[in-house]
């Protein structure tokens, strides 16, 4: 096993396209991190550069203590996941896994041991004798696994490799390889658009945003503490509720709307002014319904119900409220349901709400984030 550590590396592309900006990231021996970001941010791109199959515009790759920028992709100790599997469909699945042990020339016996290990592992040994083709995505996904496990190499790479798959696989997939890579103890950078694939899998995540590393943190710090706009919005399904807003004490309004901001909140984030423009934040699940609150008075946001996304344990609901939405920055990102809808909230399914209703969300005000409009950075010492 071994570390891989990004020091400050570019990639720019013959036509002048600049897809990585100075990246710096250091993945500790067995750690699971994940890249993130929306399409075309330039995630794949890093990876491609550890695995060697693109090249280094600028500065320096290490893979344990070895800068390798001009070290061949088969000489670098990595094995990589892909997307579409890229199985061999003519061979057996014995023969799938084993296939870079035998380019090795790894005696048969050596090998014959890898191979019913990795399949045992991944619950595949009565399919050792399977085509592909006979096997389900899931399946497949683990024969790819395999092949990669019995190399024994110094680090994965994986590239989007559940995004072939149905919902409920994609959820079974993602804790079965968080498990394997835990149990293996292998140096694992794994590549992904679904937020909530790296909140659930990643020891450390690091978001990207147009080539630029945004934030690296644990999935927890990312979704308390987002550096900025982007990470704040990026992070959390449905997306942070974000709104032009003016903060005169501890009052904080928002178009029509005025929340009270707690003492200990504002206490937090000393660098908050008496009187500011700032951008507030307010996750889908810090809001709910007021009739199910359970107080008379306290902070409201009026609006009028669009839809309502009934899913059992709770529903979401989408409404409009009188106060100005920032845009994050996502270019992924959907656009509002309903006409004049710029508010999200998951609230107990217990609610009555229905579209066309008029609604009272109550606010925890003591969750509430606020940014620098000016430089969209999060503000707390």
């Amino acid at each position: 096993m071994s570390s891989v550590q990004l020091q400050s590396v570019n990639k720019v592309y013959p036509d002048g396209f600049h897809a990585i900006h100075d990246l710096s990231l250091e993945v500790a021996d067995g750690e699971f991190l994940v890249l993130v970001g929306p399409s075309g941010c330039g995630k794949s791109t890093a990876l491609r550069m550890i695995a060697g199959l693109e090249p280094i515009t600028d500065g320096d790759l290490l893979i344990g203590e070895e800068v390798v920028n001009d070290v061949a992709p088969k000489d670098r100790d990595i094995a990589m996941v892909f997307q579409n599997y890229a199985l061999y469909p003519h061979m057996t699945v014995y023969n799938n896994i084993g296939f870079a042990l035998k380019l090795a020339k790894l005696p048969k016996a050596e090998a014959d041991k890898r191979i019913r290990e990795a399949a045992e592992l991944l619950e595949l040994t009565s399919h050792l004798d399977s085509k592909p083709g006979n096997l389900s995505g899931g399946q497949r996904q683990r024969v790819a696994m395999g092949r990669a496990i019995v190399r024994q190499p110094s680090a994965f790479l994986m590239d989007e490799p559940l995004s072939n798959l149905d919902a409920k696989l994609r959820v079974q997939m993602r804790a079965e390889i968080a498990r394997l890579q835990a149990d293996l103890g292998v140096t694992t950078v794994y590549v992904t658009h679904d937020q909530v694939e790296a909140m659930t899998m990643g020891d450390r995540v690091a978001v990207l945003k147009d080539g630029v590393l945004q934030q690296v943190d644990s999935p927890q710090d990312l979704y308390d503490r987002p550096d900025n706009v982007f990470v704040a919005a990026f992070i959390g399904s449905p997306s942070m509720n974000l709104y032009e807003a003016t903060l005169v004490g501890d009052q904080l309004s928002l178009g029509s709307e005025t929340l009270t901001v707690p003492a200990d909140v504002l206490a937090a984030r000393p660098a908050l002014g008496d009187t500011q423009s700032v951008i507030v934040g307010i996750r889908p699940e810090d809001l709910e319904d007021a009739a199910l609150s359970g107080a008379s008075s306290g902070n409201r946001l009026e609006g009028t119900v669009s839809l309502v996304e009934a899913l059992g344990s709770e529903i979401v609901v989408h409404f409009a409220i009188d106060a100005v939405p920032v845009d994050a920055g996502d270019p992924d990102a959907a656009e509002d349901v309903g006409a004049g809808t710029n508010a999200v909230g998951r609230f107990d399914s217990r609610s009555g709400a229905k579209a066309g209703d008029a609604i009272e969300a109550a606010v925890n005000a003591s969750k509430l984030h606020f940014f620098d409009p000016d430089t969209r950075q999060s503000i707390w010492a």
